[in-house]
């Protein structure tokens, strides 16, 4: 279908090496495309349907965007209400997505929507819908705090008219497929941002060697020094857990611990090494000319999209087995 087959391993080396762009946003959306909104495709499409959208993405014609989250379903899933109602050989898709990275230039949505009355977490399925359909509405390109050259929209549906190839693999499988999906989607965002952490640091070291303070630079100051050379060990710690789990995914093993393990530890790790590097550059640190308060913002997102830092250690609880039971 025109990609490489490689195996995984490559997409997190891609991955690591677009942190060196010197913003979240792009690496974000590079992302919804290879690894985000296609693996389900990939994995249980059919042949006609990889051919129409797979190739052309793969190709980089067509922009792809997937749609999960909703104004009442975030990083809950299973509590998603648009819903895609078989009528002859199509389905008819009525309700919304919202929080859509790319979505205001998508040409395809893989869409998750409930194709039964059944249980939560058997009753959904993904569909591949073209985005240029009768009922399809881009409400509105949303003004965020961060990613600000990436477009994230709030999209209706209304009795979109889909036909019932264009699901992927079985019906009622949706939630299941997504939730491989969200492996790779997780690895893939806790590689992006070692580079980064790695250029803050670094550049905080170099500002801080050089700015004096009360006669010597603040790089001498314990507090600082210590503090960057923690910061240090941590991110080291990170690509460890995130290589580990990345190994074991490629040999075909359930990660979903791991992947939430690093994804949460990315999240909580982002926000401290920015903060702490931005105190360290005192006032210069608050305006918008350095790189450092950039990804203060950007990297924000790491703790909430793709599922928030509680929805991860609800998942690493299960696995654990001390979730309670409802």
């Amino acid at each position: 279908y025109g990609g490489m087959g490689l195996d995984f391993s490559y997409n997190i080396a891609v991955a690591e090496e677009l942190g060196n762009i010197h913003c979240g946003g792009i690496p974000m959306a590079i992302g919804v495309q290879a690894g985000m909104a296609t693996p389900a495709l990939t994995r249980f499409g059919s042949h006609e349907l990889k051919k129409q959208f797979l190739v052309p993405t793969i190709a980089g014609d067509f922009v792809a965007c997937l749609g999960i989250s909703e104004a009442g379903a975030g990083s809950d899933v299973a509590n998603i209400k648009t819903t895609a109602v078989r009528k002859g050989d199509e389905y008819v898709i009525n309700g919304g997505k919202m929080w859509i990275t790319s979505g205001t230039q998508a040409d395809w949505m893989c869409l998750l929507a409930n194709t039964s009355e059944g249980p939560p977490h058997r009753n959904k399925s993904l569909i591949c819908l073209p985005m240029n359909l009768p009922g399809v509405h881009v409400a509105r390109k949303i003004d965020k705090l961060g990613m600000r050259s990436s477009d994230t929209a709030q999209i209706f549906f209304e009795d979109v008219r889909v036909p019932c190839k264009n699901l992927i693999g079985e019906e009622g499988k949706g939630f299941t497929y997504q939730m491989l999906q969200f492996q790779e989607e997780r690895l893939w965002g806790v590689a992006t941002a070692l580079t980064p952490l790695e250029t803050i640091i670094q550049e905080t070291i170099d500002y801080t060697r050089q700015r004096e303070v009360f006669g010597q630079p603040v790089l001498h100051n314990q507090t600082v020094h210590f503090r960057l050379a923690e910061l240090a060990t941590e991110v080291e710690l990170l690509r460890s857990l995130l290589h580990r789990a990345v190994a074991l995914y490629v040999e075909g093993n359930d990660v979903t611990k791991f992947a939430s393990m690093a994804k949460l530890k990315a999240g909580r790790l982002t926000r401290e090494v920015t903060d702490s590097c931005l105190q360290f550059w005192g006032g210069m640190g608050f305006t918008s000319e350095v790189l450092v308060s950039r990804f203060y913002r950007d990297l924000r997102l790491m703790s909430i999209g793709g599922g928030t830092d509680e929805t991860m250690l609800s998942i690493i609880c299960k696995y654990m087995e001390i979730l309670p039971r409802q």
